[in-house]
């Protein structure tokens, strides 16, 4: 297994589309979830989320915590999260721990409160499980018992959840290819029936090393991230698939809204575990964070 970092695509090239589009959606395989006991409110498949994440002052932000946090209120309580964050790649694929271990503190050059801060949420043994049996054959996944969340994970998830008491699973990305990752969402799909929340977490524009003075105070956002959200909403709305997989080409605003395509990857498996993927999906947050997209929606 290789680890990879998130700025270089793994070996062996993209992994082609499935022959004639997606595939029949399928049931979960016989196995028990034995740690997803019911959950209060729930009705009917919950829908899959892609959320801009944002580095650890997020949490000092007011208005974005009250964003994150107005959202997940209006959501059916999961039974448990599947969360696909920026800050994880590898290949094969593989899952994190299924117990509580120490978060990663995957960032550098901020306050030691970050570094001290905790989100104990149990883990999920019986979702990881379910996640191994939904993948085929050529999708192994491999196990990563003492790998803990990454802050694309906990970060949002300590203003949606605070309290840290619904079971948490992250799972890496194999690859940064559009057509491969909703694949894998589409093969998780029939969790969503099971009262498991799949979240997608990214940002969708991530130009970092082009927002300097946005960093120093400058309000609004750059041309080239207003642009390529706009592209983006219009591409979502359309439920315009093909036009979203080729971002690289088709997209404003590039390579300056994603100089490495990591942050925006995770959209691809939430829209692939949506029920219906090519329609358009609901809007949660939009505006921009130091030049920065926050744009954010659910889909069923």
């Amino acid at each position: 297994m290789t680890d990879l970092r998130p700025d270089i695509p793994p070996t062996g090239g993209p992994v082609p589309a499935p022959a004639g589009g997606p595939g029949p959606r399928s049931a979960i395989p016989p196995g028990p979830l034995p740690d997803l006991a019911p959950a209060p409110g729930s009705s009917g498949p919950l829908p899959a989320l892609y959320l801009g994440h944002g580095a650890p002052p997020l949490l000092d932000d007011p208005l974005w915590m009250a964003e994150l946090a107005g959202w997940s209120a209006t959501l059916p309580r999961p039974k448990a999260i599947l969360i696909v964050s920026a800050h994880w790649q590898t290949a094969p694929m593989a899952i994190g721990a299924t117990t509580t271990v120490p978060l990663v503190y995957d960032f550098y050059g901020f306050p030691q409160r970050f570094y001290d801060l905790e989100y104990p949420a149990p883990g999920a043994p019986g979702l990881a499980a379910t996640v191994r049996r939904l993948m085929p054959a050529t999708e192994p996944v491999l196990d990563r018992p003492a790998r803990g969340l990454d802050h694309g994970a906990w970060v949002p998830l300590m203003a949606m959840y605070p309290e840290a008491d619904v079971p948490v699973l992250q799972m890496s990305m194999p690859d940064l290819d559009p057509a491969h990752l909703f694949e894998v969402g589409r093969r998780l799909t029939p969790l969503r029936d099971e009262g498991v929340l799949i979240v997608g977490s990214g940002f969708m524009t991530h130009g970092l090393p082009f927002i300097g003075e946005y960093f120093a105070g400058k309000p609004g956002a750059p041309q080239w991230s207003i642009e390529f959200d706009r592209w983006a909403a219009e591409a979502l709305a359309r439920g315009d698939l093909d036009t979203l997989f080729a971002f690289r080409e088709k997209a404003p605003g590039m390579p300056y809204a994603h100089p490495t395509v990591e942050h925006l990857a995770p959209l691809f498996v939430t829209l692939g575990a949506a029920a219906r993927p090519d329609d358009g999906p609901k809007t949660a947050i939009e505006g921009f964070f130091v030049g920065l997209s926050k744009r954010s929606f659910e889909a069923r």
